[in-house]
């Protein structure tokens, strides 16, 4: 079997098929780390909503440290928010729409840069090149589907008020 194996890889290979076959899985690896698959689900905001997200969870079972110590109990509420405050807004954006870019450019001014900008859809790469700063993209929607975000561009803050976390989908003119 293992021979039979073999015997095709070097037949491809001397075809050039092998070659081939390499070049386009580079390809289609490059594709998906230029311009992964937009986020399905997510539309441009067409009507704005502010809405507030509680990070709290509930702790399933004790969780101890390495020396034993208990850390938290089974069915404990734990709000990361009392121990970690939200440092940066976080702005969702479709790079495809112009004037969303241009609305996360202006937020990311006015908020003097303390703003992690997200992609929905686009080239993350290309704007971190273009913006000279880093640009994430939510993988698969993890974020926007935690959230609940339903609109682009959504600006996440932590609300000052409370240990809660304010979410805008803003409308672009």
């Amino acid at each position: 079997m293992l021979e039979e194996i073999q015997s095709k890889l070097k037949s491809m290979e001397k075809s050039g098929r092998l070659g081939q076959m390499q070049k386009e899985a580079i390809e289609r690896s490059k594709q998906s780390i230029e311009r992964p698959a937009a986020v399905k689900g997510v539309v441009k905001t067409r009507q704005a909503r502010t809405f507030y997200f509680d990070p709290s969870w509930l702790v399933p079972r004790d969780i101890t440290a390495p020396d034993g110590q208990i850390i938290a109990r089974a069915g404990d509420r734990v709000n990361p928010l009392d121990y970690v405050p939200l440092s940066n807004h976080l702005i969702f954006f479709d790079q495809s729409d112009p004037k969303q870019v241009k609305k996360a450019a202006e937020i990311m001014k006015r908020f003097k840069g303390a703003v992690k900008p997200i992609l929905v859809a686009g080239e993350p790469l290309t704007l971190t090149r273009q913006w000279k700063r880093q640009v994430y993209f939510d993988q698969s929607g993890h974020l926007v589907r935690r959230f609940g975000i339903k609109q682009v561009p959504a600006l996440v803050s932590q609300d000052p008020a409370q240990k809660r976390l304010r979410i805008d989908e803003i409308e672009v003119e």
